[in-house]
């Protein structure tokens, strides 16, 4: 699976004065997005973590085309780039309920050793659920 689909409602806490909602809380977007990828190949952060491995975010980018407002459903698309190796990259288009686009992104997230903290390869198991 090289791409996965999530959506989420805005709750008011995201959300400025205006209704609109914080630009801050699209990292978390794409976060929702990344961990329900993973999920999908039956891998966690959490079992990533507890097997010695952390993923840390090393870029993430942002182009911001229109508002997502209060109470609307996003829904999140995340791809997979490229096969991961000691980094795994990620594209994002976040588009509304009308589906017009909101934010399309990257980011690059690096695997680490948690004992060491330094970069290793991509786990065997998320590459054999990645089909390589």
């Amino acid at each position: 699976m090289k791409k996965s689909i999530t959506k989420t409602r805005i709750r008011y806490s995201e959300t400025d004065q205006m209704g609109v909602v914080y630009h801050g809380n699209y990292a978390q977007f794409f976060e929702l997005g990344r961990t329900e990828w993973m999920r999908s190949l039956g891998v966690t952060y959490k079992d990533m973590e507890l097997s010695g491995i952390m993923l840390p975010v090393i870029s993430i980018n942002f182009k911001f085309i229109k508002s997502a407002l209060y109470d609307d459903v996003l829904t999140i698309k995340t791809i997979l780039k490229k096969k991961p190796m000691v980094k795994i990259e990620f594209d994002y288009e976040i588009v509304n309920q009308n589906d017009e686009l909101i934010c399309t992104g990257s980011s690059v997230l690096a695997f680490m050793n948690s004992k060491t903290m330094k970069p290793t390869r991509c786990p065997d198991h998320l590459l054999k659920g990645l089909g390589y």
